[in-house]
């Protein structure tokens, strides 16, 4: 096995893993469809759908003590472990919310409020939903935000630059543990382990939610302070999201219930379909990795298994950018351009942004679709992308993002399609000239 270039899981596995998900070849009327959006959603295992809505049609309230109420608090205890199980956390908070942006607000409000500081550090990947928080609360309360500049090179941002912003006056540290724009991935745990260097008991917060469904997260190896993940983007249901805050981030004042723990943070009933569907996407991965390495343990199957997930996922990437004898990649065709391309394979999720001569972006998107493959535009007018791209000096991109539910004969017909979209250009442009 090379692993700088992946490894695909077997013909056999790989029918297996698509029969576990919803559409993955054919959309809900029944056509065919290539579904590379997945950075802005993911396939939905059936085993989550099933659950939700078992789970979501009981009536019964798990604040009571009778038989069914019992029942909902294990499937909520369960979750709960698996969150951790996911993120290799020890004791700390579980928050369940409406969406990942929403708990991520709360974290940098808790700390941002309570922590003494001059100064608040974020980077210029940020989603929204981190960085404008990161933003809100540093104006708010007389803070300078200090905002690390990308790597346009590696698509990235460097360690250097993020923890040269930091000094002993930091109240917060925030960063995204992978740029949803090029897939470049943070190095979490230098920045952590230099970060605390510098100031040793510096609050940090993680936004995980691009990165969690495609590598491995320790937070044993990176301790911080908060993180949050996103189901809908992990196989699961949409309207979820799920924080962990550590023991000392959980009883910063925060809103609560005044009877409850301090180190409590959901408001109201839970909504105990979110731990279930959590603990499908635990088992769909942990039945991966007992495919490789059985073991009695959960985590050591979830890592096994998400670990197969990125090497899958980075052989794809290799397929796309390289193509094979049969199909030329990305990198070898004429009138399209791979941005922020990088070699070390290694430090990428599977997302790629690309551009194709004389066409722009949004019209990609709908040559695309003509020919049955989903991908999406970044442009700079868009307030999910807009300060991303300008730190790359682009104004925009196409970007494709599969799954690991995807096989290489997908990416075969996404760089097929790709080729004939750039041809049929070719073709129109010197009639266009002609015709003027």
């Amino acid at each position: 096995m090379n692993a700088a270039k992946g490894e695909l899981f077997s013909d056999a596995l790989m029918q297996e893993i698509k029969g576990r998900f919803h559409y993955v070849d054919h959309d809900m009327t029944g056509r065919e469809r290539l579904y590379f959006d997945n950075a802005g959603g993911s396939f939905r295992l059936k085993a989550a759908v099933e659950q939700f809505a078992r789970i979501d049609a009981l009536p019964d309230n798990p604040e009571r003590i009778h038989e069914l109420a019992l029942f909902l608090q294990a499937v909520q205890a369960r979750g709960t472990d698996d969150v951790r199980t996911i993120l290799n956390a020890k004791g700390g908070s579980v928050y369940a919310s409406l969406t990942a942006s929403g708990g991520m607000f709360d974290m940098v409000r808790a700390i941002a409020e309570h922590v003494p500081g001059t100064n608040m550090v974020t980077t210029a990947l940020e989603h929204p939903s981190s960085f404008d928080a990161m933003s809100l609360y540093a104006g708010r309360l007389g803070k300078e935000l200090r905002v690390a500049k990308s790597n346009p090179v590696t698509g990235g941002v460097d360690v250097d630059e993020i923890v040269g912003l930091v000094d002993k006056d930091t109240a917060l540290l925030s960063v995204i543990y992978a740029s949803n724009i090029s897939g470049a991935k943070l190095d979490i745990q230098q920045i952590v382990e230099r970060a605390r260097r510098i100031k040793p008991d510096l609050y940090i917060v993680v936004d995980a939610v691009q990165h969690a469904p495609h590598g491995l997260i320790d937070l044993q190896k990176t301790p911080i302070d908060g993180i949050n993940i996103a189901p809908y983007k992990f196989f699961g249901c949409r309207g979820s999201g799920m924080s962990w805050l550590s023991e000392r981030a959980s009883v910063l004042p925060h809103h609560k219930l005044a009877g409850k723990k301090k180190d409590f943070w959901d408001l109201g009933s839970a909504a105990t379909w979110q731990f279930a569907v959590v603990t499908e996407i635990v088992n769909y991965v942990c039945w991966l990795g007992a495919q490789f390495a059985p073991s009695d343990d959960r985590r050591a199957l979830f890592v096994t298994g998400i670990q197969k997930i990125e090497l899958h996922e980075r052989a794809l990437l290799s397929h796309m950018l390289d193509g094979d004898d049969g199909t030329p990649g990305l990198r070898r065709m004429d009138g399209v351009k791979v941005f922020l391309d990088y070699e070390d394979l290694t430090k990428r999720d599977l997302i790629l942004a690309i551009g194709i001569d004389n066409l722009e972006h949004a019209q990609a998107v709908r040559e695309y679709e003509k020919r049955g493959v989903i991908v999406y535009e970044r442009v700079a007018t868009s307030l999910y992308s807009k300060r991303m791209l300008d730190s790359f000096g682009l104004e925009g991109a196409v970007r494709v993002s599969p799954l690991h539910c995807n096989s290489v004969a997908d990416v075969r017909r996404f760089l097929r399609v790709t080729l004939e979209i750039q041809q049929a250009l070719a073709v129109a442009a010197p009639l266009a000239m002609k015709a003027g």
